[in-house]
């Protein structure tokens, strides 16, 4: 059966609302999901331990009594790395590499500068003490999200990072612990949910309470994200996986058939979008669709995504096909086309660029090195992806000479009294040579 994916042209009238009702997704928890996720918040605030092990045996259906059941030791972790395949060792291996060296390239640095008064100003840069990681259990393992979310807080310098899985019916991945392993994650718990978000963002007597929690999750991990934030930090509220292809009709088009594949399997909810000046290009590419997508494993979860949330745009010229990618501000953003290094500086607002007809998105997914921890649902308007700098904070350095505590003094309580704050206008004039 032929698969039917939207068709939009940018020269119809109705373009840009037909797209903006293409994009909309609306990510907030529904009254239920809320509810539920405010009780056992509230539930692991009030009894710590005794809360998380209810829900883990409610959720997971594992039977356990006491934390210390829940904790991995770092030996299995060790083991779990020797028990994989030789070649799934090599490429966690590659991978992590790959990851570190690039985030090394991210890490910022103290500053400071003295004025001619002697008075000094900079910035201090520090690293968080202590980090959650939520990684998906059950048949949702992703050991590169392991990789991606660790490695760059391990290179900011933060001091403990404790990772929580959830291990539906006892069921633990090697690999995720194999990963955990490679990038070095001080302690593992097997719990999940938003019980295990609970339990980071407030403690309990077995887990330390964490600055900051990452990791993806489903809605009601995101839904606890979303209410513990400003107790402690987060990544962000993700959305449904997306794909853009700017295209220009020039790649075998099964390859991008095959990209538009990769994002719409993760679930029904993706989104993947082709955008070429080639109407003719974009026929063949739904030939490809229909020919590849009986040999896909999740085929009905493609043709789901494709059908419910995919579109094929036919634009103007290259240029109007960058207004519509800045539009849409994807959280992947393909550019096969054939100077794709030009096209990226036109480019303002995309999670991610890849660049050029061999660069397909699934590499950074994995190896290719940049975070695959991406702003969607079009954040990448305001929003960047993971990386060193959401694991370092930066405090101002201001140390002034008895000459400049006097001279800015002027100026401070000059401010002061216009603002009506006595206090504030008092404290700089005490300092005011005389």
């Amino acid at each position: 059966m032929s698969i039917s994916i939207t068709r939009l042209t940018s020269s119809a009238t109705d373009f840009w609302p037909r797209l903006e009702k293409l994009l909309a997704w609306e990510s907030v928890a529904d009254a239920k999901v809320t509810q539920t996720v405010r009780d056992i918040i509230s539930q692991v605030r009030t009894r710590g331990d005794a809360a998380v092990l209810d829900y883990t045996r409610q959720f997971d259906r594992v039977s356990v009594t006491n934390m210390a059941e829940l904790r991995i030791h770092p030996d299995r972790l060790v083991q779990a790395l020797a028990n994989i395949p030789a070649a799934t060792r090599d490429a966690l291996h590659s991978a992590a590499q790959r990851v570190r060296r690039y985030h090394e390239h991210q890490t910022l640095q103290s500053w400071s500068y003295q004025e001619a008064d002697g008075t000094l100003l900079g910035q201090q840069v520090t690293a968080l003490d202590r980090v959650g990681v939520y990684v998906p259990g059950g048949k949702a393992a992703y050991p590169s999200s392991v990789l991606m979310n660790v490695i760059p807080a391990k290179v900011a310098g933060v001091k403990e990072i404790i990772m929580v899985v959830p291990t539906p019916d006892g069921v633990v991945n090697e690999m995720v612990l194999a990963a955990a392993q490679i990038a070095g994650v001080d302690s593992v718990c097997t719990i999940g949910g938003a019980q295990a978000i609970a339990a980071l963002a407030y403690g309990t007597p077995s887990i330390p309470k964490v600055d900051k929690i990452v990791g993806p999750g489903n809605i009601y991990v995101a839904t606890a994200k979303a209410m513990v934030f400003g107790q402690v930090g987060i990544d962000m509220i993700a959305g449904p996986s997306e794909i853009l292809v700017v295209c220009d009709g020039q790649t075998d088009p099964d390859w991008i058939a095959m990209d538009l594949f990769s994002q719409a399997e993760h679930d029904e909810d993706a989104q993947s979008i082709l955008v070429s000046p080639d109407a003719t290009y974009l026929d063949k590419v739904t030939m490809s669709i229909n020919k590849l997508l009986p040999s896909m494993p999740r085929a009905e979860i493609i043709r789901h995504s494709l059908t419910r949330r995919g579109a094929m745009i036919a634009v103007r010229d290259l240029e109007e096909a960058v207004q519509v990618a800045n539009y849409i501000a994807p959280e992947h953003l393909e550019l096969s086309v054939a100077d794709p290094q030009a096209l990226s500086k036109q480019i303002r607002h995309a999670g991610a660029i890849f660049m050029g007809r061999y660069t397909a998105e699934a590499l950074g997914d994995y190896c290719a090195g940049p975070n695959h921890v991406l702003p969607t649902s079009r954040t990448a308007r305001f929003f960047s992806p993971l990386g060193v700098y959401d694991f370092q904070k930066r405090s101002s350095l201001i140390m002034c000479s008895a000459a400049g505590a006097s001279e800015l003094g002027k100026t401070a309580s000059t401010l002061a009294h216009g603002e009506g704050f006595t206090a504030h206008a008092r404290s700089a004039e005490y300092r005011i040579k005389k």
